[in-house]
Protein backbone atom coordinates (compact mmCIF):
# COMPACT_ATOMS: atom_id res chain seq x y z
CA UNK A 1 0.00 0.00 0.00
CA UNK A 2 1.28 3.24 -1.02
CA UNK A 3 1.49 6.69 1.29
CA UNK A 4 -0.55 8.48 -1.17
CA UNK A 5 -3.21 5.82 -2.65
CA UNK A 6 -7.01 5.90 -2.36
CA UNK A 7 -7.05 2.82 -0.98
CA UNK A 8 -7.32 3.41 2.28
CA UNK A 9 -10.55 5.58 1.64
CA UNK A 10 -13.43 3.00 0.71
CA UNK A 11 -16.95 4.29 -0.07
CA UNK A 12 -20.15 2.81 -0.93
CA UNK A 13 -21.16 3.36 -4.47
CA UNK A 14 -23.23 6.13 -4.65
CA UNK A 15 -22.93 7.24 -1.49
CA UNK A 16 -21.26 10.89 -1.19
CA UNK A 17 -18.57 11.60 1.89
CA UNK A 18 -20.14 14.01 3.93
CA UNK A 19 -17.89 17.35 4.04
CA UNK A 20 -16.61 18.49 7.88
CA UNK A 21 -18.28 21.31 8.08
CA UNK A 22 -21.39 19.72 8.30
CA UNK A 23 -21.02 17.39 11.01
CA UNK A 24 -20.50 20.66 13.57
CA UNK A 25 -23.37 21.16 15.73
CA UNK A 26 -25.34 24.30 15.27
CA UNK A 27 -25.01 25.58 18.92
CA UNK A 28 -22.42 24.50 21.62
CA UNK A 29 -23.65 22.20 24.06
CA UNK A 30 -22.47 24.02 26.51
CA UNK A 31 -25.28 27.62 26.65
CA UNK A 32 -24.58 28.55 29.96
CA UNK A 33 -21.61 30.37 28.72
CA UNK A 34 -23.01 32.28 26.14
CA UNK A 35 -25.24 33.82 28.13
CA UNK A 36 -23.43 35.36 31.42
CA UNK A 37 -25.63 37.22 33.29
CA UNK A 38 -28.51 39.75 33.09
CA UNK A 39 -27.75 43.65 32.77
CA UNK A 40 -29.66 45.51 35.84
CA UNK A 41 -29.54 49.20 35.01
CA UNK A 42 -32.37 51.47 34.82
CA UNK A 43 -32.82 51.20 31.24
CA UNK A 44 -32.70 47.87 30.75
CA UNK A 45 -35.09 47.82 33.89
CA UNK A 46 -37.47 49.76 31.93
CA UNK A 47 -37.19 47.53 28.74
CA UNK A 48 -38.47 44.89 30.91
CA UNK A 49 -41.93 46.34 30.39
CA UNK A 50 -42.06 46.19 26.70
CA UNK A 51 -40.23 42.56 26.57
CA UNK A 52 -36.69 43.56 26.17
CA UNK A 53 -34.39 42.07 28.00
CA UNK A 54 -30.63 42.90 28.43
CA UNK A 55 -28.12 39.76 28.76
CA UNK A 56 -24.68 40.38 28.73
CA UNK A 57 -22.57 37.68 26.56
CA UNK A 58 -19.62 35.99 25.55
CA UNK A 59 -17.50 38.30 23.06
CA UNK A 60 -17.50 34.99 20.22
CA UNK A 61 -21.50 34.59 20.66
CA UNK A 62 -23.76 35.57 17.60
CA UNK A 63 -27.36 35.67 17.36
CA UNK A 64 -28.46 32.22 16.31
CA UNK A 65 -26.27 30.89 19.67
CA UNK A 66 -27.91 33.62 21.81
CA UNK A 67 -31.35 32.90 20.71
CA UNK A 68 -31.00 29.33 21.06
CA UNK A 69 -29.84 29.76 25.10
CA UNK A 70 -32.57 32.15 25.70
CA UNK A 71 -34.72 29.10 24.56
CA UNK A 72 -33.08 26.51 26.27
CA UNK A 73 -32.43 28.41 29.49
CA UNK A 74 -35.59 30.19 29.53
CA UNK A 75 -38.30 27.75 27.86
CA UNK A 76 -39.46 31.40 25.70
CA UNK A 77 -39.17 32.10 22.02
CA UNK A 78 -37.51 35.60 20.99
CA UNK A 79 -38.99 37.33 18.49
CA UNK A 80 -35.47 39.11 17.39
CA UNK A 81 -31.83 39.51 18.72
CA UNK A 82 -29.29 42.80 18.53
CA UNK A 83 -25.95 42.94 19.86
CA UNK A 84 -23.46 45.56 20.88
CA UNK A 85 -20.22 45.63 21.14
CA UNK A 86 -18.91 47.50 24.21
CA UNK A 87 -15.01 49.11 23.78
CA UNK A 88 -11.94 48.56 26.08
CA UNK A 89 -11.10 51.65 27.97
CA UNK A 90 -7.12 51.98 28.33
CA UNK A 91 -6.61 52.71 32.16
CA UNK A 92 -3.86 53.80 33.42
CA UNK A 93 -2.88 52.56 36.72
CA UNK A 94 -1.81 55.20 39.47
CA UNK A 95 0.92 53.56 41.56
CA UNK A 96 2.69 51.88 38.64
CA UNK A 97 1.84 54.23 35.85
CA UNK A 98 1.27 51.20 33.78
CA UNK A 99 -1.37 51.06 30.93
CA UNK A 100 -4.22 48.37 30.95
CA UNK A 101 -7.42 47.47 29.52
CA UNK A 102 -10.93 47.87 31.15
CA UNK A 103 -14.55 47.02 30.20
CA UNK A 104 -15.85 45.96 27.08
CA UNK A 105 -17.51 43.26 25.98
CA UNK A 106 -20.63 42.01 24.50
CA UNK A 107 -24.82 42.42 25.49
CA UNK A 108 -27.37 41.60 23.52
CA UNK A 109 -30.79 42.98 23.41
CA UNK A 110 -33.53 39.98 23.76
CA UNK A 111 -37.16 40.90 22.58
CA UNK A 112 -39.61 38.21 23.34
CA UNK A 113 -43.26 37.41 21.90
CA UNK A 114 -46.21 39.40 23.30
CA UNK A 115 -47.11 38.08 26.52
CA UNK A 116 -44.02 35.98 27.61
CA UNK A 117 -42.18 37.16 30.32
CA UNK A 118 -38.28 36.44 31.69
CA UNK A 119 -37.68 36.44 35.47
CA UNK A 120 -33.97 37.98 35.73
CA UNK A 121 -34.06 39.52 38.82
Amino acid sequence: MGLFTSDDKKTEKGAAPVPAQDLRPAVPADLGRILRHPRITERAVIGHEKGVYVFDVAPDANKKQIEAAVRALYKVEPRKVNIVTLPYKRKRNARTGQYGMAGGGKKAYVYLKEGETISVM
